[in-house]
């Protein structure tokens, strides 16, 4: 009882936590009361229990956990703070509560997850939900199915995201357990019931009856659309309120949310994207082009297949849809057309808007080619034009539809209205602009006069259409023309038309208001018009206001004041469309005089013409009386004006008079219903008086009332062209002062700024000043609307008036145009649906671009020139940039098509020239301007490739581009840039500058925009990652820019978003975001946005409230007024918050410590590679300078900053030495921690030591230097290899410092390049230390010179690059140097080169002078130094083991981004040094260690034995050894000989260079064409082999990858290589010398090639492969049949076991083995079946029995089988004497598996051979009758005779003699001819030397033991010193066969067995056999064979060297070379003991 009662007085959360069960239920039970208790959500005591919440749910007693639960759901629901606790709850809950057996505790785990879902935390839940789909146990994969649907029932398909459920719903309806499928089924059903058939795509490979039982549930599923029935908290007091309205009026909004709801999931977005660009036939785009129309059609029905795939993977389809669209425009065959317009149909459904930017290409040519009468044509273009018009936007493609419009041909303008109708469908009131609808309308009203029925018909449609989309008001200005009936028809279209997109409520209500206003006269609205000039002020208030709240979107908040706004401007309208629609037909005099005398006095029309002017003026007076009181339905102004201007008129002498006439004229048109008719009567004579000086301003006003009355741009149309064509100059400029006036109190919209030009124009050309200052000002006014833009047209004008111009338009600079004060009514009538809140100036701005004349240049856009600024040459490409930019300027305003100009630019946007990247920047500038708004359709394709440039390093190439950005934004506005993925992919880039640069330029633009694209959100993840980057200005920025991005998706959304960042990070930008809440703008303010047009700049937010009534415009200016500041506010919050952002750290710099324990470098996947990119693509600064600027540094910077931790950058680059030297300790502490990170980085640490070389203090440099001693050995202890660029950007500065005055730097340098040479080859850092020896100080200088030395000592000549010859040049200048040490340290060099050398020095030197000669010759004297062969032997030894190694892990850890081409010229230059090594790949390896510690010694002497056996053999015994291993190819003056030649003709095949590679194979190849000589390249086989698939792999990684490369160069050089070898594998007796290891390769170079999908898509790369084929049947043929069946043996297993290695690889590996299986029984005897059967061996080691079942393909284990049938079958049972070389055979799978198949054998052919299987079977004639040995000799004797099984009967002969000796064959053989006894006999004795050679053990012991010398597979007695086992491979079998037949001749075959080690430890047990790699072999073979070979090629061995069909002859050489022999064999015998 104690206890208890301990734990009774726990407080709550402890006794929750506690380890008895009992306390933790009452625990869980107290904290459940508390829970129920607290009613504030917000109460603290909810955050005492956060950390103890996943506890509640886990807990390990099942009924505490039931408790647990319970409490947790109270707590879920009612507690703030729960979403914070997510994540761990529900996936405790899926862990640890769904696989619970209680179904109570399901139910709470299920009850919790939905409660999160509703505190909004849906997406954790369901991203925990997914990944319990992953778990192993049935019973938590169904609980997560049941919950997920649970959630989707309830919550809709809004909150529950589909996508992801829907991707895995296939692998569970796979799942083995039925009740996960099951449940499967069940939300199969729920989203169904949601999505409908969406989800029938992706769900369509599941098994068929599952589909079945599916379509039957779905089918049951009501038909109604499905409402959520569970709402999260922000909806649950929406959902309040809509229930309220829905029982108060019907579900009216309700219905409405509905239709919102359901289609929110695309089928598109849930299918997986195939690419198929690389799936086109190989030869489509020749086959498109074919001559034979079948040929097109295959190609293109190949494209069709492809195309049929719902959606493709993005991609550069430019050239495919270029072919599609040829095809479509050119082909003459229709069938074809309808085929390529199905191919691109699909291909834009496929793609949808990534289609977008081709669609301008392809819409001309369909939309011409309706000239197609056949109906499946036209099916299909319209189908094509429909899939294109939804990928693009009407914008888009308006001006290529618009041109086609006015093409003759009926059935072309038919489809085109028809295509518009469509398009139309589409669209909505705000997709359809007044700026589009105008043009479409104008070309669509000339259709419906056509003479063609069809046409009018599709026209009416598209007119009606467009009525409907967006109501007459926004239709009717158009219509003006149209009579009645054909309107009526207009109207009955539009309603017969459905509409894609639901209709709005509001446009509907909008449409009624207005459908009885056209055709009606007006009668209606004259009520309250008391006093017209009144009312035209107040007018647009109502108006504008209306139109203005619907102006973003669905009016919500306008929504209440749109009808009274309409209401009262419905009546106006009215009005206004009767006065414009009145056309008045021209009245007679006579009718006006009687309609003027209905309503003047009799007296006033009587004196109109009186000659009495007082009377007339009489007259005017009563005529304005009478004008003021008539009523405006009343007044016939037509007949008034008319009285006005009969006789005099307008010539009227007396002033006053007159200006009474011009007044009437005014009133008139204020007060009547004035028409265009009257207008034109009296405007003439209004013109006339404009100049004069009393009347004129009673002119200007009576034109100014006729503008109101007939719209501004007509009456101005008028005057303008009435005033220029008299000649009266007064009149001239007073109209155009009219005018300038006229457009400020009418604004700018709707003027026809050309026909405006040309009359300003005439008037600058004017002579009188007058004119031509009017006209000044008249610009002046227009560039206030119009904007810079204008200057274009008056570009040509002379200098002085242009500037006048400039003089005019600078005054007006910064100014905005003043708010209309006139004409608005009218206007609004005229109207848009967008008269928005200042939408007119902009309008007309926008008309201005519109109505520019512009060029057609695409013709001009050739492609010469667009091959020109492609060129490789940088002047050819400014050349072509210069052309364009001349054709631009030339053209001023251009149309938008402008051909191939995009693709070529958008290259050289990356220009390595900086230059030429800033002058294509400068040409999209002008390009912008030039083609104004159309450049929109250019914004994906070239405005985000600009974007990509603002991540250029240099700060100018960073302006250009911006400016550019900005040139292009002011065209195209924001939409464009924001849509689709292409800016988020921009800023997702993790380039700093980039980053700064565009969210610098996102935070300017966002904030001046109404509303964005939904894309917007795609962008905020990658902002949050820029809220989080290592670069301080980015962060800034990002913070900059946040409160804009939340000004447009809310915080909500925002919030969300950082669901998916880690912990950390998300509380920091949540924090963040709240910051930014505080900040963000509001978002409804208008004038904020109003900017958002490109012309209007802030204009539209000025003039607003001049529109409005008094009040109202008060109160606008008063909202207006806070604006401007809230700006500011926000600029000073931003500087706040980053204010803040900096005091963040200060906090955690506190807990430094903590911050310090991570690691110091972050490994960054790939990092370095990418800098070397970078670096080779010079978008960086390659690292190469005299001493560091400041731009090396700052780059050095932030490329660390990704990769290194952020505290030790600061320390790395403190300005203060001490911070340095902190920074390297903590360097070296961290070096052996941190290996990976430390090589990942290692380019820049090394980067950042040279730095420090060029620090002055010593305390850095030393301890820099202390560090890379210990850095280097690292490297080489984790066989490291330095990357070239990691050398280049190192060594040299390393080798200044070895000229340091102090000794100790001196001697640490020196060190450092002593253990380089172990990470990075040697004979590359020659270059580098011999460039060090040309510097001016001469301590550097010598000791460069020195460290040659040293190198040449340690490695050899070979060292010596580029040549020996030229680098010994070099040194022998410094003997006669100024300094002591340096002469001394030359001529040290010198002597250490002669040591390795002799007397060739002086050759290579060359010529010195006298003294210097003299003083090398003393030199040398003194040094009295002979060769001496072990030394050099010992030191290169070593160096060559490590190198091995090191090479071989560093091509294992880097692979192909290692530069090829340098390894190959190493390998190479190298021949026989160690650094060849480094071509060795991983699987070739050797286990060093083990051979090591096996039997040192011998290694270190085998390589003789092996590499020289024989060559050496034949050489006179002075010359000493070393020199010949020493000697490079280079040395052509020291030979003369064939072998030589032919070595060096080898060595350039493997040639970096192309050209070298071709000539060196066109040379062997003569040789290998001509019998007679082709005996000249037996023993440089393997040389040549390896030599040539050293060039495959070069061509393979290198050449193919370079695109400068002209890929005919290196089908050139493909065909040349594989010439020689087909030319190489005929001549037998020279195929046979490859060895195994060089075939491997050789045949996996030949099988790389076959494979490369690059080669097919080349011209003739199909002719490569078929060549290819060819030569690997022949290599199969030729080839030593036992030497390729290993290869190949070996080649299958390593390819299997290569995870990279592709399947298709395997399978024609296996292909060839069959092929060898098939020559089985004509090649049995020829091979060495020990050997074969050992690989087997090992292959089933490696791979056994159930290793091979797992693979993917059975053809595996199939070859292996049917190989080793085949060999059973041949051999019989004979086959098991065969596994000798196979150690502990019992354990052998092979030995188990041959005897299961002779039994069976057995079992089938009975026991005719079993006895010969037995060991020690005696003889068989004591076993058997007499005659049964007869019968068995007697066949085979009879296989002897058959041409077909001789080679079998004598191998069977052979057998049976050596098994029982005393057999009698005599009988057989006395009937036949001496010919065929003989022949039998050498048969017999061919056989013999071939078996012995083979050094096969046979089962008999009674051979002698030489045998067993040579049991081992190898040439040799043992292994070479790289430790192959097959030692056969390192040297060609010829040697081998020589060397063995020398050895019995000279009686060395009694070695004793003991000396020789067992042969276990030579085998040691590979678990992956240690094939020697040909690589291997370039020690010996490329340096020793060269020479070696040159003296035996003058011996009598030429004639050996073939060894055709196995047969041997023997040598015949001197003796003195088999006593050199007998000698060499001795040493090597006493060596070994």
């Amino acid at each position: 009882m104690g206890d208890d009662s301990e734990w009774l007085k726990l407080p709550v959360d402890q006794k929750c936590e506690h380890k008895l069960w009992k306390a933790r239920l009452n625990g869980y039970e107290e904290s459940l009361k508390i829970f129920q208790k607290i009613r504030d959500e917000k109460s603290p005591e909810w955050s005492k229990f956060l950390g103890l919440i996943k506890k509640f749910v886990t807990d390990s007693n099942a009924v505490v956990q039931l408790k647990g639960l319970e409490a947790a759901l109270v707590y879920v629901e009612n507690a703030h703070v729960a979403g914070k606790t997510t994540g761990e709850v529900v996936s405790g809950v899926v862990s640890k509560v769904f696989n619970q057996p209680k179904a109570k505790a399901k139910e709470l785990g299920i009850e919790i997850c939905l409660m999160y879902i509703e505190i909004e935390k849906g997406e954790t839940v369901q991203e925990e939900l997914l990944k319990g789909l992953d778990s192993k146990n049935p019973k938590i994969i169904v609980a997560c199915i049941e919950t997920l649907r649970k959630a989707l029932s309830e919550f809709g398909s809004k909150i529950i995201l589909l996508k992801p459920i829907i991707k895995v719903l296939p692998k569970l309806f796979e799942s083995r357990d039925k009740g996960v499928r099951d449940e499967a089924k069940l939300i199969a059903v729920e989203i169904y019931r949601w999505i409908r058939d969406v989800l029938r795509p992706p769900l369509q490979n599941i098994n068929s009856v599952q589909l079945k039982e599916l379509e039957e549930e779905w089918v049951k599923l009501p038909t109604g659309a499905p409402k959520p029935t569970r709402f999260l908290r922000s909806q649950q007091e929406l959902q309040a309120k809509l229930e309220q309205q829905q029982s108060a009026g019907g579900d009216a909004e309700g219905g409405g949310d509905d239709g919102d709801e359901v289609p929110q999931i695309d089928a598109y977005e849930l299918l997986e994207a195939v690419e198929i660009l690389s799936k086109l036939p190989k030869d489509f785009y020749d086959k498109i082009e074919a001559k034979k129309w079948q040929e097109r059609k295959e190609a293109l029905e190949a494209v069709e297949v492809l195309v049929k795939n719902p959606k493709l993977e993005a991609g550069d389809y430019a050239d495919l849809v270029k072919a599609l669209k040829k095809v479509v425009g050119k082909d003459t065959n229709v069938m074809l057309v309808a085929l390529a317009a199905k191919c691109l149909t699909g291909l834009a459904v496929g793609l949808r808007k990534k289609f977008g930017q081709y669609a301008g290409h392809v819409v001309p040519t369909i939309l011409e080619k309706f000239k197609e009468k056949k109906p499946q044509v036209v099916q299909a273009l319209q189908e094509a034009i429909d899939a294109i018009f939804l990928t693009t936007t009407l914008q888009n493609i308006s001006e290529d539809v618009l041109a086609v419009m006015d093409n003759k041909n009926p059935t072309i303008k038919q489809q085109t209205s028809l295509f518009i109708a469509r398009s139309f469908r589409h669209c909505t009131a705000s997709t359809l602009p007044k700026s589009l609808l105008k043009p479409f309308c104008a070309g669509l009203l000339k259709h419906i006069n056509d003479s063609a029925p069809e046409v009018r018909d599709a026209a009416f449609e598209a007119l009606g259409t467009a009525l409907k989309v967006v109501g007459e008001k926004a239709v009717n200005p158009f219509l003006v023309d149209v009579d009645k009936l054909k309107l009526d028809r207009i109207k009955e279209c539009s309603e017969k038309v459905e509409l894609v997109h639901g209709k709005k409520a509001g446009l509907a209500a909008e449409k009624k208001e207005f459908k009885p206003v056209p055709g009606r006269t007006a009668s209606s609205g004259a009520a309250g018009d008391k006093d017209t000039k009144d009312i035209s002020v107040p007018k647009p208030g109502p108006l504008k206001k209306a139109p203005a709240t619907k102006a973003g979107g669905p009016p919500k908040k306008g929504k209440p004041s749109a009808p009274g706004g309409a209401g009262s401007a419905g009546n106006k309208n009215k009005k206004g469309l009767e006065t414009k629609e009145i056309v008045e037909p021209e009245l007679s005099i006579e009718v006006c005089e009687e309609k003027a005398s209905a309503v003047l006095p009799a007296t006033c029309i009587q004196l109109l013409d009186s000659s009495n002017w007082k009377e007339r003026l009489a007259c005017m007076e009563e005529f304005q009386k009478a004008v003021e009181l008539m009523d405006r339905t009343e007044m016939p102004c037509q007949a008034l004006v008319r009285m006005l201007a009969k006789k005099p008129g307008w010539k009227e002498t007396n002033f006053q008079v007159m200006q009474m006439k011009l007044h009437i004229v005014a009133l008139i048109a204020q007060k009547g219903n004035f028409s265009k008719t009257s207008a034109q009567i009296v405007l003439d004579g209004l013109v006339d008086k404009i100049g004069d000086v009393k009347c004129g301003n009673n002119a200007k006003e009576a034109m100014t009332a006729i503008a109101e009355a007939c719209m501004l741009p007509w009456t101005a149309e008028q005057v303008m062209s009435m005033a220029f064509s008299q000649k009266n100059p007064k009149n001239q400029s007073e109209t155009l002062n009219w005018l300038s006036n006229a457009i400020k109190e009418f604004g700018f919209s709707g003027l026809n700024v050309k026909a405006f030009i040309s009359n300003v124009k005439t008037a600058l050309a004017a002579t009188n000043p007058a004119v031509r200052t009017s006209a000044i000002t008249l610009l002046g006014v227009m560039y206030l609307y119009v904007g810079p833009s204008l200057r274009m047209f008056f570009e040509d004008e002379k200098p002085a008036l242009l500037s006048q111009i400039d003089a005019e338009f600078e005054k007006m600079q910064g100014q905005s145009p003043p708010a209309p004060t006139r004409g608005i009514s009218k206007h609004s009538t005229s109207g848009t649906d967008e008269g928005e809140d200042g939408d007119e100036p902009d309008d007309g701005g926008n008309d201005v671009v519109d109505l520019l004349p512009r060029t057609e240049i695409s013709d001009k856009i050739t492609s010469e020139l667009v091959s020109k600024i492609g060129d490789k040459n940088w002047k050819i490409r400014k050349e072509g940039l210069d052309e364009v930019a001349g054709i631009i300027n030339e053209a001023k305003f251009i149309q938008p098509n402008i051909g191939e100009l995009p693709t070529a630019l958008k290259g050289r946007l990356n220009d390595s020239n900086k230059i030429l990247v800033q002058q294509t920047l400068t040409i999209l500038q002008q390009l912008a301007v030039a083609m104004g708004p159309n450049i929109k359709q250019h914004v994906k394709n070239l405005g985000i490739p600009i974007i990509t440039v603002l991540g250029d390093s240099k700060n100018n190439v960073r302006a250009a581009a911006l400016a550019t950005v900005n040139a292009w934004a002011e065209q195209t506005g924001m939409k464009e840039w924001l849509e689709g993925e292409d800016l988020s992919e921009e800023l997702k880039r993790e380039n700093p500058f980039l980053r700064q640069e565009l969210l610098g330029w996102l935070a300017e633009k966002l904030p001046t925009l109404r509303s964005t694209p939904t894309d917007l959100i795609l962008c905020v993840p990658h902002l949050y990652s820029c809220l989080e980057d290592r670069n301080g200005d980015v962060r800034k920025k990002a913070q900059d820019a946040l409160p804009f991005f939340m000004m447009h998706l809310g915080y909500e959304k925002m919030a969300k978003a950082t669901g998916k960042l880690k912990p950390t990070s998300k509380d920091q930008v949540l924090a963040m975001l709240e910051k930014a809440k505080a900040n963000m703008p509001a978002k409804p303010a208008a004038p904020a946005k109003a900017t958002s047009k490109p012309m209007g700049g802030s204009a539209p937010a000025k003039f607003q409230p001049a529109s409005g009534p008094v009040e109202d415009s008060v109160s606008s200016t008063v909202e207006l007024k806070p604006d401007p500041k809230k700006a500011k506010a926000l600029g000073v919050s931003s500087k706040a918050k980053s204010a803040q952002g900096k005091k963040v750290p200060s906090k955690t710099s506190l807990k430094e410590d903590e911050d310090k324990s991570g690691p110091i470098f972050i490994v960054v996947p790939n990092g370095k590679e990418q800098r070397i990119k970078d670096e080779k693509g010079l978008k960086v600064l390659k690292w190469n300078f005299t001493t560091p600027r400041d731009e090396y540094i700052e780059q050095l910077k932030t490329q660390m900053s990704s990769c290194v931790a952020k505290w030790l950058q600061d320390e790395m680059f403190h300005s203060d030495f001490q911070h340095h030297n902190k920074a390297l300790a903590v360097m070296v502490d961290h070096l052996e921690s941190e290996k990976e990170g430390v090589i990942g980085c290692l380019d820049l640490i090394l980067k950042w030591l040279t730095l420090r070389f060029f620090d002055t203090n010593t305390s850095v440099l030393m301890k820099a230097l202390e560090y890379l001693k210990l850095l280097f050995t690292l490297l080489s202890e984790e066989e490291y290899h330095l990357t070239e660029n990691e050398a280049s950007s190192f060594i040299p500065y390393l080798i200044l410092k070895v000229g340091e005055p102090k000794d100790v730097i001196r001697k640490d340098v020196r060190a450092i390049l002593n253990r380089m040479c172990l990470v990075y080859p040697a004979s590359k850092m020659f270059p580098f230390i011999m460039e060090g020896t040309k510097s001016k100080n001469s301590k550097q200088r010598a000791e460069c010179l020195e460290e040659l030395g040293c190198l040449v000592e340690s490695y050899g000549m070979n060292v010596c690059q580029p040549t020996p010859g030229k680098a010994l040049k070099e040194i022998a200048i410094h003997i006669g140097d100024r300094d002591n040490t340096v002469r001394n340290a030359a001529l040290n060099t010198i002597v250490t080169v002669y040591n390795v050398h002799g007397d060739q020095v002086f050759k290579l030197i060359g010529t010195l002078s006298e003294k210097d000669m003299s003083m090398l010759e003393e030199r040398i004297k003194r040094s009295a130094k002979r060769p001496s062969a072990a030394p050099i032997k010992q030191i290169e030894e070593k160096p060559q083991r490590t190198q091995s190694m090191s090479s071989n892990a560093n091509m294992l850890r880097k692979g192909p981004a290692e530069d090829m081409s340098s390894k190959l010229n190493q390998a190479r230059s190298m021949s026989g040094h160690p650094e060849a090594a480094q071509m060795v790949r991983r699987e070739f390896q050797l286990d060093l260690d083990e051979i090591e510690n096996d039997n040192g010694t011998v290694q270190c002497e085998m390589p003789e034995l092996v590499q020289h056996k024989l060559d050496d053999i034949f050489e006179p015994v002075l010359i000493p050894e070393p020199k010949i291993r020493a000697v490079s190819p280079h040395f052509d003056d020291m030979h003369s000989n064939t072998a030589s030649t032919i070595n060096f003709i080898i060595s350039q095949v493997a040639s970096g260079d192309i050209n070298t590679s071709i000539q060196a194979l066109t040379q062997i190849d003569e040789v290998l064409r001509q019998e007679d000589k082709a005996e000249a390249m037996s023993g440089h086989i393997d040389q040549f082999l390896i030599a040539t698939f050293m060039q495959l792999r070069l061509i393979y990684n290198t050449h193919m990858a370079d695109e400068k490369l002209e890929k005919d160069e290196i089908i050139k050089l493909y065909s040349c290589i594989i010439g020689n070898m087909i030319s190489l594998f005929q001549i037998e007796s020279l195929a046979r010398e490859a060895s195994t290891g060089v075939l491997k390769d050789l045949m996996h170079g030949l099988i790389t090639l076959m494979l490369d999908s690059r080669i097919e898509d080349l011209e003739e790369g199909q002719q490569v492969i078929r060549s290819v084929n060819l030569l690997v049947v022949k290599v199969l043929e030729k080839s030593d049949q036992t030497n390729i069946l290993s290869a190949l043996l070996v080649l299958l297993q390593d390819s299997l076991l290569a995870t990279a290695s592709s399947p298709k690889f395997s399978e024609l590996v296996m292909k060839c083995l069959w092929r060898m299986v098939r020559l089985l029984p004509d090649t049995i005897n020829s091979i060495n079946l020990d050997r074969i059967l050992l690989d087997i061996h090992i292959f089933m080691k490696v791979f056994p029995k159930e290793k091979l079942k797992q693979c993917k393909s059975e053809f595996p284990i199939r070859t292996l089988k049917t190989l080793l049938h085949t060999l059973c079958k041949l051999k019989g049972p004979k086959i098991l004497d065969h596994l000798t070389m196979i150690d502990n055979k019992n354990e052998s799978e092979l030995e188990a598996h041959l005897c299961r198949m002779m039994k069976h054998s057995m079992d089938q052919s009975g026991s005719k051979s079993d006895k010969e299987t037995e060991k020690g079977a005696s003889r068989i004639d004591e076993k058997s009758s007499k005659a049964k040995v007869n019968d068995f000799l007697a066949e085979i004797f009879k296989k002897i005779g058959s041409k077909e099984n001789t080679k079998e009967g004598l191998a069977e002969l052979y057998e049976y003699k050596k098994k029982y000796s005393d057999a009698d064959i005599e009988p057989f053989l006395k009937n036949s001819s001496q010919f065929f006894q003989s022949y039998v006999e050498r048969g017999l004795r061919v056989i013999e030397m071939e078996r012995e050679g083979k050094g096969r053990i046979p089962s008999s012991t009674g051979i002698s033991s030489q045998v067993e010398v040579t049991c081992v597979p190898a040439p040799t007695s043992t292994v070479s010193s790289l430790g192959n086992t097959n030692g056969e491979e390192v040297g060609p079998s010829v040697y081998l066969e020589r060397l063995k037949i020398l050895r019995q001749r000279c009686g060395l075959d009694n070695t004793k067995q003991e000396d020789r080690p067992p042969l276990t430890s030579l085998l040691s047990k590979p678990a992956v056999p240690t094939v020697a790699s040909s690589t291997d072999m370039l020690h010996s073979k490329l340096s020793q064979l060269r020479e070696s070979r040159e003296q035996h090629q003058h011996s009598d061995l030429d004639s050996n060297q073939s060894h055709s069909s196995g047969t041997m002859t023997t040598s015949s050489s001197s003796t003195a070379n088999i006593d050199d022999l007998k000698k060499r064999l001795e040493r090597i015998k006493s060596s070994r003991k």
